[in-house]
């Protein structure tokens, strides 16, 4: 360290060894820029500025900015209890060969990042009860998944929805041979076996699974007859009731209830409990 008498920025120059080859340096020039900005930087000065900043800085982090940011540490692995079930393992998992993280970055980090982002998305969504963290996950999910079903299918119909191949067996000496017998003609005939395509299982299983039946999807025959009328009408068929029954009925219910209102009123006209209060209270005013 050396006196550097009245300087503007700093009234001492550091020295140090260099780690490379052990010779004294002086102190980077970067360095003292850093001095310099640090010395010019200015704050508010008024009354009114330092009251702004203080305001500014009153009640940080928000309740809100606290959920957001309380994962940050977590997106590199350095945080997440998950991260030693994903170690490092550069081309050692089978999403590898799709992932583009640098091989040599990801060998150097504590656990695989992909893997840890996922679980960061899937905690907070769990612990916020916000599944709209996970509508990108899962909106790749179910398209791979669909994607899936169409190409099973169409395997199936590329292959056939059987598969003819012979039958065979195993002698005593394991060797594996094909069953065959011989026809009217002294021909040899092999014995084949006719199967349903094994993909017929997995896709049942998918349609099943992922609701996107005729059944589920209210599209067959049975579904489309038993369908609810629309709210304020019958169905029309064969019912207890036509609607044409029904919507007379409601005509002549309507155009009669006109003479009930009339009749109503004529009777409470001629009760004489009526009739008396009304003389009482005409006689009272």
């Amino acid at each position: 360290m050396e006196d550097w008498g009245d300087d503007e920025l700093h009234p001492w120059r550091y020295f140090a060894a260099c780690p490379t080859c052990a010779a004294e340096c002086e102190q980077a020039g970067f360095e003292r820029g850093l001095l310099r900005a640090w010395r010019s930087a200015t704050g508010p000065r008024t009354p009114e500025g330092i009251a702004a900043t203080a305001k500014n800085l009153d009640g940080h982090p928000t309740p809100e900015e606290a959920l957001r940011t309380r994962f940050n540490g977590m997106k590199h692995g350095l945080s997440a209890k998950v991260a030693t079930y994903f170690p490092p393992k550069p081309d050692g998992y089978a999403f590898c060969k799709a992932c583009d993280v640098d091989r040599g970055w990801c060998r150097e980090q504590p656990a695989c990042v992909k893997q840890t982002q996922h679980f960061m998305l899937h905690h907070a969504a769990f612990e916020q009860k916000n599944p709209k963290h996970l509508m990108g996950i899962y909106a790749d999910f179910h398209a791979a998944l669909m994607l899936t079903i169409q190409q099973i299918l169409q395997t199936i119909i590329a292959d056939g929805v059987t598969i003819n191949q012979p039958k065979t067996y195993y002698d005593r000496e394991g060797n594996c041979l094909v069953v065959q017998y011989i026809d009217e003609q002294g021909r040899p005939q092999t014995v084949r076996e006719i199967e349903a395509h094994p993909l017929f299982r997995p896709l049942g299983e998918l349609i099943s699974r992922t609701g996107i039946s005729l059944a589920d999807l209210g599209m067959t025959g049975r579904h489309i007859e038993d369908e609810s009328p629309l709210p304020g009408r019958l169905k029309a068929g064969d019912g207890a009731q036509a609607l044409e029954d029904f919507a007379q009925r409601q005509a002549s219910a309507l155009e009669s209830l006109r003479g009930l209102l009339e009749r109503g009123k004529a009777r409470a006209a001629a009760d004489p409990v009526l009739i008396e209060y009304q003389q009482q209270m005409g006689e009272e005013q």
